[in-house]
């Protein structure tokens, strides 16, 4: 029963963490500021420099009228480029759309040589071959991308993507290559434009590919066994000289495709700051996305426990409950008890500047063992209301509850009227002294989040603000946190 308990607790406070409502507004903003861009920036030129190679250029040839030599004819082949090092690179966004420079890249090449020639000094055609390594310096590229929203979905189209190489240094192996050095050189604008070309095409080609990564991202993922999120984007990216910001739908709805009633207001966020400016990202939740969540939840009767089990095993028989109700004691002397506990109508939750508060409403029948058999003998409506935080380490999610007031009344027994006063101070005694602390425990212990390819949240904030739950932080490596 704890670990059910548990379980609703996690899902009410961190649903954020983890979304079928049809809506058109956006219930989770996401901003990237250009820490967090860089960041984006240097992973994909990480994955660049390993994925564009090895990458083979076309065979090149060239004939050449040389005096005294007479007519040669030049082949390079098997041309590969075997390593890229990005030393430099700038990510820039506007109005108009995102651009990505690289400049001083360097770029290793190896390839096969081949010369024949005929003369007249001889009868015969003279020929020689070897290997060569390239060295390709200044290697600059540039490409401008948009990004939009289409069906929900994000679009990322290339507008102009170039490669220009500023110096190459050819150096012959095999052969009498000494002697063909000053002939090769001539090589090096054909070299330079093959690069060029074939780095650009390779660019083009790996754009469209996470162009259509992109396209077929979900509409909607499951959350639990029974809710899914509907993760569509809303309207078009917002990007500024600092950051691009992203709205996702965010509500959450039952898995078997009911449709909820969509009574959610329209959000408008406060602007929100993070503590420190250079955060990589910051995650906006509306409580409206909470809301969602619990609403699935209650609909599909999922917020209701069996109290068998508690640290206290003696408040789970009539023996400790005999100077509170007498009448039960005296019917059912010395027999087990269960708490059938269940929430009577949706949670009332509300965001505020320093926390999350609750109103939940519950039904408490107490059911008594006899002979195997379990009787129903009172039902008492409670009221609790309930303030909660958040605090994320690393990539840990831990929080905390805190009871602020409570009240109870009878709905109906068959054992006779109850002394609600004394009900009252009991079960806010146990309530604070027992089961919260026991929750709160849990929820120390917190709940571990995803690590996405190595990359976990690092120096992570969370903000309450009217109606928002903000969470501010960087990412950074398992073994970079380890430094720290």
């Amino acid at each position: 029963m704890a670990r059910s308990i548990l379980a609703f607790v996690l899902l009410f406070l961190f649903t954020f963490s983890c979304n079928r409502v049809q809506s058109e507004e956006g219930y989770i903003g996401a901003e990237i500021s250009n820490a967090g861009l860089d960041f984006i920036k240097n992973l994909l030129i990480e994955k660049a420099e390993s994925s564009l190679i090895p990458l083979e250029l076309p065979r090149i040839e060239k004939f050449v009228k040389i005096p005294i030599l007479g007519n040669v004819e030049a082949v390079l082949s098997n041309i590969t480029i075997e390593r890229i090092h990005v030393t430099n690179s700038t990510l820039r966004t506007g109005d108009t759309g995102i651009v990505i420079d690289v400049s001083g890249a360097l770029a290793n090449l190896t390839m096969n040589w081949k010369y024949l020639y005929t003369t007249w000094l001889l009868p015969i055609s003279v020929s020689d071959q070897g290997t060569a390594t390239v060295q390709v310096e200044g290697l600059e590229v540039g490409l401008s991308l948009s990004l939009k929203t289409t069906q929900g979905s994000p679009k990322l189209s290339l507008l102009d993507c170039g490669c220009y190489v500023n110096d190459v240094s050819i150096h012959l192996d095999g052969g009498s290559s000494w002697f063909y050095q000053g002939l090769v050189d001539a090589f090096e604008d054909k070299i330079s434009s093959a690069v060029e070309d074939a780095v650009s095409n390779k660019i083009k080609d790996a754009v469209a590919k996470l162009e259509s990564l992109l396209l077929s991202l979900p509409k909607e993922i499951p959350i639990t066994d029974i809710a899914i999120m509907n993760v569509t984007f809303i309207d078009d990216p917002v990007l500024s000289e600092s950051s691009v910001e992203l709205k996702i739908n965010g509500l959450v709805s039952s898995k078997d495709g009911v449709k909820l009633l969509n009574h959610y207001r329209r959000p408008s966020q406060d602007t929100v700051s993070c503590r420190q400016e250079d955060k990589m990202a910051k995650i906006s939740l509306h409580e409206d996305a909470v809301k969602s969540a619990s609403s699935v939840y209650f609909e599909a009767g999922k917020m209701h426990w069996m109290v068998d089990k508690l640290p206290d095993q003696s408040l789970l028989n009539t023996a400790e409950w005999r100077f509170i109700i007498p009448r039960l004691y005296k019917k059912y002397p010395n027999h087990d008890m269960n708490l059938n506990i269940s929430i009577s109508s949706l949670p009332i939750l509300k965001v505020g500047e320093q926390n999350i508060k609750a109103t939940v409403p519950l039904n408490l029948v107490i059911d008594v063992l006899d002979a195997e058999e379990l009787i129903p003998v009172a039902c008492i409506s409670m009221m609790i209301d309930i303030s909660a935080v958040a605090e994320i380490s690393r990539n840990i999610v831990s929080g905390n509850i805190k009871l602020n007031n409570f009240s109870l009344s009878l709905e109906w027994s068959n054992i006779g009227e109850l002394h609600m006063h004394l009900i009252q101070t009991f079960m806010s005694s146990m309530l604070r002294s027992v089961v919260l602390p026991y929750i709160n425990l849990k929820l120390r212990e917190g709940y571990v989040l995803p690590v996405f390819h190595g990359y976990e949240l690092q120096d992570t904030q969370i903000l309450y603000t009217d109606s928002w739950i903000v969470i501010c932080s960087d990412v950074g490596t398992a073994e970079q946190l380890n430094l720290m």
